[in-house]
This record gives structure tokens, C-alpha cells and sequence, in this order.
């Protein structure tokens, strides 16, 4: 099974046990057996019965407006959701001590492989000794925090410095300027913006397979936003699989000036560059390594539900959660 990727506008249906794609161009059927979750980046008509076709197989249908923005998810009805779990998941919310413990994991997570993607490029000349010096001392205060607000503004300063070391990496032909999302201010801010979302997406599909539920994170605050655990993963996997995807696009010249389009609403991807961004973090999911304790290749797809395994296993008290690092 696999996402399909839906950029031509038409009618989503279903034929037998099969999805059908109608354009103007003709008719596309994927088996459903096939499919994981739907991506659906373009304008498609679809009924009641066809969510229910979807709700019968698992199928999660993830949405993005024109702009490449995520617009929400179709999450069928939990068939593997545990209410136990669900409690301990709560438990560890309300625990103050065992949310902190969580949330530093995450943290702790996410500036050990933004410093392993720095040492990497340090390794090969660029100049990034002030970033990794910054987010070093940022790393020191963690364990310190006392809230999850506290974590959060750790985690930002250091994606501040991180990014502070960006236009030294990255051989393009257009400008990066402070971190900006609503709308993105220019093309390197419209790549990560776009990045993010298909991981968060790729995370909420992976915990859809698990017992987890999604509502309750532990860094990222949970209130009236409907996921907020695929958000905490992800901070996890954003240098991994994000952010060395926009490097490697950008300095092979895959990516270009071209790709993008302005307007008022801000800068973003135009659909050439949506499909060719969307083509390589297929594959970089894909991409297969030695996991060092399985001892067997791993994708980086696999890699995601193993880390919501390791949370099961923390929340039921097995084994105290340890995020994945990249090995610099």
C-alpha cells in the first residue's frame, strides 16, 4: 500500500473496488488495495458514498488548497484505536512531569538532528560553527525547562540559529529571509512550509495504523486543534527528511526560480514544482537504511510508525521514550 497523489482536477469515484479518477484527459483506477491515503492537490468533485468507501478501507484523505496549503484531513473512523491507550495518553497529558518528559524527548529530538545535518555540511567546508555553537548552548537548557511553552521557545531560538546557517548551504539563486508561514515571504519559506506539511500529513497517516491518538499531544498544546501528536513527531523528522529534501533539490538545480509564483496572498510552489517536490519526498520516504538495532534496512516511511511504537511502549510504561537521530 501507498499514498496516491492526486494534481489533475476531475471526479473522485469508485468502480467495484476500485478508485477512479475522472479528468477530461480520460479515467485513472488505482485498486484500492493499493492505496494508504489520498493527496489530493487539485479541485475534485466527491460524494458521501465515496467517503464511506474510503471510511471501509482506512483510507485517510488529506486536502491542500491552491496555494499548496494543507487544508485538513477526511480521518475515517479509528479501527485500531485503543481505549486504554487512549487513557495513558491522557494521563501522561495531565501529569505535568510526564508531559515534560515527553515534550523534552521531542525537543531533545529535533536539536540533536539539526545539529547533525550542521556537522554534516561543517564536515564538507560551509561555515556553520555559530549556528552549531547556538544551538549547543540552546540544547544545554532542556532539561531545565519547566513548561512546554519553555520547550517551544527552546525549539524556535534553535531553528532561528539553524536557519541562520541556511544561505550558506544552499546554492540558490533566491534569498532566505527570516522564517515566515502565513503567507511564505519568499521561496525558501514556501519550500518549508510546503515540506512541513507533507510530513505532518505522512505522520498523521502513520499514527492512523497505530493505537495512538492523534488529539492528544505533548509539546505542541492540545485545546481545540484537532491533531496535535503528528505535530510533536514531526519536530522530530524536519531536519531529516525535510530540510535535507529542500537542500538536495536546491543545490542539484532541480528546483529553481522558476518553480515559483508571486502574488499577494505570498510566494509558493507553482504545480511543476508541487509534482516535482512531491515526486522526491515519495522517494525520500522510500530511501531505505541499516536501522542499527533491527539490523535489517528500514524506510524512512517505516521509520515514522516504529517512533509512534516507541511513545505505545513509553505510554504503557515498557520503555522510557528515545527519539530517533540522524547518525552525523
Amino acid at each position: 500500500m501507498k499514498p496516491v497523489y492526486l494534481f489533475s482536477s476531475g471526479t473522485l469515484g469508485r468502480s467495484q473496488n476500485t478508485i477512479v479518477l475522472e479528468t477530461e484527459s480520460g479515467k485513472r483506477y488505482v485498486p484500492v488495495e493499493q492505496v494508504s491515503e489520498l493527496y489530493c492537490f487539485s479541485e475534485v468533485d466527491l460524494n458521501k458514498r465515496f467517503l464511506e468507501f474510503l471510511t471501509a478501507h482506512g483510507i485517510l484523505l488529506h486536502v491542500f488548497n491552491r496555494y499548496g496549503f494543507y487544508a485538513g484531513t477526511y480521518y475515517p473512523r479509528e479501527h485500531l484505536m485503543s481505549g486504554y491507550l487512549v487513557l495513558r495518553q491522557a494521563e501522561h497529558y495531565l501529569d505535568v512531569e510526564r508531559r515534560l518528559a515527553l515534550a523534552r524527548a521531542f525537543v531533545h529530538g529535533s536539536l540533536r538532528n539539526l545539529r547533525s545535518v550542521l556537522r554534516y555540511y561543517r564536515r564538507r567546508g560551509v561555515p556553520v560553527e555559530g549556528p552549531l555553537t547556538e544551538i549547543e548552548r540552546l540544547a544545554a537548557g532542556i532539561d531545565l525547562a519547566t513548561s512546554p511553552a519553555g520547550l517551544m521557545a527552546i525549539e524556535g531560538n534553535a531553528r532561528e540559529a539553524y536557519y541562520a546557517a541556511w544561505p550558506a548551504i544552499m546554492e540558490a539563486e533566491f534569498p532566505f529571509g527570516p522564517r515566515s508561514r502565513r503567507p511564505p515571504r519568499d521561496e525558501t519559506n514556501a519550500l518549508i512550509s510546503f515540506g512541513n506539511s507533507l510530513l505532518y500529513t505522512a505522520v498523521l497517516g502513520q499514527i492512523y495504523q497505530t493505537h495512538l491518538d492523534p488529539r492528544i499531544g505533548y509539546l505542541h498544546e492540545t485545546n481545540f486543534r484537532r491533531h496535535t501528536l503528528n505535530l510533536d513527531v514531526a519536530e522530530v523528522f524536519k531536519p531529516v527528511l525535510v530540510d535535507r529534501l529542500i537542500f538536495r533539490l536546491v543545490n542539484r538545480g532541480q528546483l529553481q526560480r522558476r518553480h515559483f509564483v508571486t502574488g499577494a496572498e505570498g510566494v509558493f510552489l507553482d504545480d511543476d514544482g508541487r509534482r516535482l517536490f512531491v515526486e522526491e519526498w515519495e522517494k525520500t520516504l522510500q530511501e531505505t537504511y541499516r536501522h542499527p538495532v533491527l539490523k535489517r534496512s528500514v524506510s524512512y516511511r517505516t521509520t515514522i510508525r516504529l517512533e509512534l511504537y516507541k511513545i505505545e511502549k513509553h505510554l504503557l510504561g515498557d520503555r522510557p521514550y528515545s527519539p530517533f537521530v540522524l547518525r552525523s
